[in-house]
């Protein structure tokens, strides 16, 4: 299944937010990772942030697009829709 993330480094923690829109109305999670957008760091808090969530290995995450972006798509392997309401909440 693939997630799309709106991401905050530098955020002073690790968060999920939860659900909001983006401009065109896709529904997107938003997420705040302490780590600054520096050599990727940014970017393997925001993986490990969403394994932890979704209860998977760090291995089963992949960021699809988006690497020097705020908004990220995230590809997570054997999550269904089911597992990602559990974890975040049911999207707007």
């Amino acid at each position: 299944m693939r997630l799309a993330v709106r991401v905050t480094p530098r955020g002073g923690r690790d968060a999920v937010e939860g659900w909001t829109r983006d401009e065109a109305g896709r529904a997107v999670l938003k997420v705040r990772v302490a780590a600054a957008p520096a050599d990727g760091s940014a970017n393997a808090a925001v993986l490990a942030l969403l394994a932890k969530a979704l209860k998977r290995p760090k291995s089963s995450l992949s960021l699809v697009s988006g690497e020097t972006a705020r908004l990220k798509l995230v590809e997570a392997e054997g999550v269904d829709q089911a597992a990602l309401e559990a974890a975040f909440g049911p999207a707007p």
